[in-house]
Formats: C-alpha cells, sequence, structure tokens
C-alpha cells in the first residue's frame, strides 16, 4: 500500500472516531428529550387510567355501544384489551411514554427524530470505518460494538416506520447505545488494522453480520421482557387492592400491558431463532474452510450453541401454557444473559480460536 493510501486510511479512521463520538452527543440529546417525554407525560391524566385498569366491568354492558349522529347509526370501536395466558387479567395498553400529553408527545417526537439522525450518524462512522480498513468493519470487539448498537437503533426506527407500538422502548434503548459506545470507545478501541488470516474471508460478511443482527434484535426482546417483569409485578399489586407509589404508577401504567410486553417479547425472539439457528451453522462452514473441522469445543463455539439451547427452551416453554408469564420472562433473560457473556466474557476472559478482542 502506497504512503498516500496509508495516509487517506488513517483519516478515515479518524472520520470514523468523530462521527461515532458526534452520535454520542445526538444520542445524549435524545435521552435528554425522552427523559422530557416521560417527565411531561406523568402530567396527563393518568389517574384515570389507572382506574382504567382496575375498574371492574358494568354487568351487562354492551361491547358495542351506538350512538346518534345525524340520521346515521354509528358503531364505537370497543375498547381493545391485550388477552393474556388462561386465568390471567386482562388489561388495556397504557398510552405510552406521553401519556397523552401534548407537550409530551412533542419531545418524544423530538426525541425519535434525534435518535434517527444519531443513527444516520453512527452508520456513517461506522462505514467510513470499513473504508479506512478497506474490509467488513467486524473484525474485533470495538467495531463488533458500533455496528451492534448501530443495528439495535436501526431495528427499533424500523419497528417505528411499520407503526408499532415502541416508543416507550426509547428511552431504554438510547440509554444502553450510550452505555454500549461509551465501552467500545474507552474500553475496547482498536486501531483500524488488517484481519487476522482466519478471518480474511466472504464468510466474515455473512456470519459475523447474522451475528450482530440476531444479537441486537435478541436485545430488544430482553428489554421487552424486563419491561413486563415490572409491569406485571405492577398489575398484580393493583389486582391485590395494593397502592403502588406514584413515580411507580406514573411509568407503569404508560406501559403497555404485561400481556402485551410478554407478546412483544415473544415474537421477537421466535422471529430471529432461525437467524441465529443459521449463524451458528454458518459458523461451523466457516471453521470447516479456515481449519479444517466444523466443531472443536472452542469457547466461542460452545457458548453459541449453550445460547442457542436457551432460547430454544424459552421458545418451547414459552408455547406451553403452565410456562407463560414471568418463568418464560426469566428464561428469555438466561439466554440474552448467555449471549451478553459469549460477546464480553469469551472474548476477553477466555482464549481460543476466536479470541479477536483486541483489547
Amino acid at each position: 500500500m502506497t504512503p498516500l493510501a496509508v495516509a487517506a486510511n488513517e483519516n478515515l479512521a479518524q472520520v470514523s472516531n468523530y462521527l461515532i463520538y458526534s452520535s454520542m452527543a445526538v444520542y445524549t440529546l435524545a435521552f435528554l428529550a425522552h427523559i422530557l417525554e416521560w417527565t411531561f407525560g406523568s402530567r396527563s391524566k393518568v389517574a384515570r387510567t389507572a382506574a382504567a385498569l382496575t375498574a371492574p366491568r358494568a354487568a351487562g354492558a354492551p361491547a358495542v355501544q351506538v350512538r346518534g349522529k345525524g340520521g346515521t347509526a354509528v358503531l364505537d370501536r370497543p375498547e381493545v384489551v391485550t388477552r393474556s395466558a388462561t386465568g390471567s387479567r386482562d388489561v388495556p395498553d397504557g398510552p405510552g411514554a406521553a401519556g397523552g400529553d401534548e407537550q409530551g408527545d412533542l419531545y418524544g417526537r423530538v426525541a425519535v427524530s434525534l435518535t434517527a439522525l444519531g443513527f444516520l450518524i453512527e452508520a456513517a462512522g461506522v462505514v467510513a470505518r470499513a473504508m479506512s480498513v478497506q474490509r467488513a468493519p467486524w473484525g474485533n470487539m470495538y467495531e463488533f460494538s458500533i455496528t451492534f448498537s448501530t443495528v439495535a437503533v436501526g431495528a427499533y426506527l424500523l419497528l417505528l416506520a411499520l407503526k408499532k407500538n415502541v416508543r416507550w422502548l426509547g428511552l431504554i434503548l438510547v440509554t444502553t447505545v450510550l452505555l454500549d459506545l461509551g465501552i467500545a470507545v474507552k474500553v475496547l478501541y482498536t486501531d483500524s488494522d488488517q484481519l487476522v488470516p482466519a478471518l480474511d474471508s466472504y464468510w466474515l460478511w455473512i456470519h459475523v453480520s447474522t451475528a450482530i443482527f440476531c444479537g441486537a434484535v435478541f436485545y430488544i426482546g430482553a428489554a421487552g421482557a424486563v419491561l413486563y417483569l415490572f409491569r406485571d409485578s405492577y398489575e398484580s399489586h393493583l389486582e391485590a387492592g395494593r397502592t403502588p407509589g406514584r413515580f411507580r404508577t406514573s411509568v407503569m401504567e404508560r406501559l403497555p400491558s404485561a400481556a402485551s410486553l410478554d407478546k412483544f417479547s415473544y415474537r421477537i425472539n421466535a422471529a430471529v431463532f432461525p437467524l441465529w439457528t443459521f449463524t451458528i451453522v454458518a459458523g461451523a462452514i466457516w471453521a470447516g474452510d479456515a481449519w479444517g473441522r466444523y466443531w472443536g469445543w472452542d469457547p466461542k463455539e460452545v457458548w453459541s450453541f449453550v445460547t442457542w439451547v436457551a432460547y430454544a427452551c424459552y421458545l418451547h416453554a414459552r408455547a406451553t401454557a403452565g410456562w407463560k408469564g414471568r418463568k418464560a420472562a426469566y428464561l428469555a433473560l438466561f439466554a440474552f444473559a448467555c449471549w451478553i457473556w459469549n460477546y464480553y466474557g469469551v472474548n476477553i476472559l477466555l482464549s481460543g480460536k476466536h479470541s479477536y478482542a483486541g483489547v
């Protein structure tokens, strides 16, 4: 490589670093806007929503109301509730982080716009990193981390674009993305360099890209499972006749119902599980090409398989009536914890053929 090309690559690496730090600044503004959304949302008609969660339906009340409009009878849409497992409660979803407050909704829209801007800047930083090394930007933990958070935010924005009710996830997402990027730039950062021979393959584009995508989507499913546990506990308190604290009430009643969060987490994890299966199969094929064997019980291979088994058990348990709810949520979080350990713990603490942490 000529000195001019080397200098150009170094400049691109610096541009990538600048873009990553810039995205962190924008995500910080999005974080503050999300805080304002939740703050102003707490001033909305929260008490009325809480009463709707606990008030019993009037006996014999019609499911559909008929009102007059001129000379035409108009059917009002009946109240929609999310039905959970047999024998459990049925409650409506909360109004969202903005709580129906116009100013809260305004800050929420600003937060989403800033999140989208941060995503575009971060994605540009990932592309600049790829151009600086002239390969896929997934050769070490720093590159994996910045791509992971980019994909996680992209998946969230895609769900919003598909009109899914997920804006309540924004604050948690932006907070953890800032944490991920902070660890990446302060602990995991590695200068641009070429790949080790074992990674110099087209399988890097296939295997690692699917691993990143699966991890980002598993993260969204895990966030849904955590919020389900909090919301389910809140609903149990109300069902038992106890009065939760004001702050807890203000936050919890604006979230979707426990049944909705349970279904959300399950659908997200179930949708991406086949791709995780493909990721492991693709890794085995790549190992055969690189090392002459498809499976060697390397720590990364073992924990990838453990993660697969954990999610398989979760999906099976979730499809069984007796394991819906909290038990299944705990199992989903255990499965994601296996994925996190496979990324941080195995890469940093254990040695093997997949030791490409770069730290």
